[in-house]
């Protein structure tokens, strides 16, 4: 009963099939934690598929955002934090420079429900699919 409350949650982006994909994952391993762990899930199978441990984040006001920055790399923003991630290899890239051209792709959120959802930005690529 006393993991009723706790948070475990993913919502997946689909880059151009269900076998290439980024899934985020968000657990909260007791109910009185402000912190949640997060992870991404770089996958493009039957190539490759990885799990990334990214850390802990304020579990209020989750927002981890998502662009593209090319050729199948993408940026996660969460807060002052940033990871970048390439999908060809299912890589974690170094933290990307202060001048990298990014285009927004959506945002990785808790809705009403405690239920974590990806929406796509307005006038992205995810938007119009």
């Amino acid at each position: 009963m006393l993991l009723a409350g706790c948070v475990n949650e993913s919502a997946s982006y689909t880059i151009d099939s269900n076998d290439h994909a980024l899934t985020v994952v968000v657990t909260q391993n007791y109910f009185w934690s402000k912190q949640a762990g997060l992870r991404v899930i770089a996958s493009r199978l039957p190539d490759c598929q990885r799990q990334f441990d990214l850390g802990k984040t304020p579990l209020a006001d989750l927002n981890v955002e998502l662009f593209s920055t090319g050729d199948d790399t993408f940026l996660l923003r969460a807060g002052d934090a940033m990871w970048q991630l390439e999908t060809r290899t299912c890589s974690q890239l170094p933290e990307p420079s202060d001048n990298v051209q990014a285009q927004p792709i959506g945002v990785f959120h808790m809705d009403a429900k405690k239920k974590l959802v990806f929406e796509p930005a307005e006038g992205s690529v995810a938007a119009t699919r």
